[in-house]
């Protein structure tokens, strides 16, 4: 396999033995058949102690193997975030080369290694890195539905309105892939980085602190969630939960999304109501009262009897105060 000495000591992470043969070794990155270092095969092992002999020694931290692949990115396959740490300090590069169709960070998505991403983009990793298919991180991790990545690219202000090679969005491709709950989180972001950039000047970062886009089961907004399932579920008539949508100006990308999650003849019951609680999500983060917005939102988008319903539940079912999430 063309491996040398060294190859097998720091592949099998016999660190006395490389630091011996490295007293009087000549080449250290010599190349076996898979064009792999030693360093290479130490990383690729996860073998810490041999990695830093080796490149105390000069090794090069960035050489590719004929596959394109580098010691970061075996290092983000294997899980390995250790070494993904210690290579993120001994100043690996982080953009990847033009011959290599994925970044870091794509990588560390597309294997669910949330530890690495997190790593990675503490270490300013570009987050909106287009990988050969023209993906954002987010791209993968929509498409993967894995909720825990999404919420931390969306927390780190990833760029939603980026588009792959075939003009999806990431929320287009959450929506194709049928996630409804990545769905219903980016537009959460969506609307909130909105409301953010609009309201800069008096921008609050309070609610920063506690930020998530995930679903709200706490129990401070039981009472107000379950107004908002019963409006949704016995109250709007098919159609009328769109109509709220664009007085709460959803965009029309945002409507067509929640809506292709499609259930049965009365989906649109479940999307008012992710479109009722994606709103409340923003009322809260803004500091708002929920109770109280819901009545006059509904009376000026002409649903005075709801209105007067809500009103009348809420004032009969709880103190709306305790509703407001400070």
């Amino acid at each position: 396999e063309g491996n040398t000495a060294l190859h097998l000591a720091a592949k099998n992470g016999h660190d006395e033995v490389v630091g011996i043969l490295l007293e009087q070794w000549g080449e250290i990155d010599d190349l076996n058949e898979n064009g792999e270092t030693p360093f290479y095969l130490s990383v690729e092992g996860g073998h810490e102690k041999c990695a830093e002999l080796l490149l105390e020694a000069g090794s090069d931290i960035n050489v590719l193997t004929q596959n394109n692949s580098s010691a970061l990115q075996i290092a983000i396959q294997n899980g390995h975030l250790s070494l993904v740490t210690f290579l993120i300090d001994k100043n690996v590069d982080l953009v990847p080369k033009p011959e290599q169709k994925n970044s870091p960070l794509h990588l560390a998505v597309t294997n669910n290694h949330l530890p690495v991403v997190k790593s990675l983009l503490d270490a300013n990793h570009d987050i909106n890195f287009l990988n050969h298919r023209q993906e954002t991180p987010l791209h993968l991790a929509a498409d993967l539905g894995n909720m825990e990545l999404v919420e931390v690219l969306l927390k780190a202000g990833c760029n939603l309105r980026a588009v792959d090679k075939h003009g999806k969005t990431a929320l287009a491709v959450a929506s194709r892939s049928n996630h409804a709950l990545i769905v219903d989180m980016i537009i959460k972001a969506e609307r909130y980085y909105a409301m953010k950039q609009e309201h800069l000047a008096h921008s609050d970062d309070r609610s920063d602190f506690s930020l998530s886009f995930k679903q709200d089961h706490s129990t401070q907004t039981k009472q107000i969630r379950f107004s908002l399932w019963n409006l949704a579920y016995n109250q709007l008539n098919p159609q009328e939960w769109k109509k709220l949508a664009v007085f709460w100006k959803f965009t029309g990308e945002q409507i067509r999304a929640i809506e292709e999650q499609w259930t049965g003849k009365k989906s649109y019951k479940e999307h008012g109501n992710r479109m009722l609680l994606i709103w409340l999500h923003g009322m809260l983060l803004a500091h708002q009262n929920p109770v109280k917005h819901i009545y006059k939102d509904l009376v000026e988008a002409g649903f005075q009897p709801l209105a007067e319903n809500i009103r009348a539940a809420s004032s009969t079912g709880m103190d709306s105060r305790k509703c407001a999430v400070s």
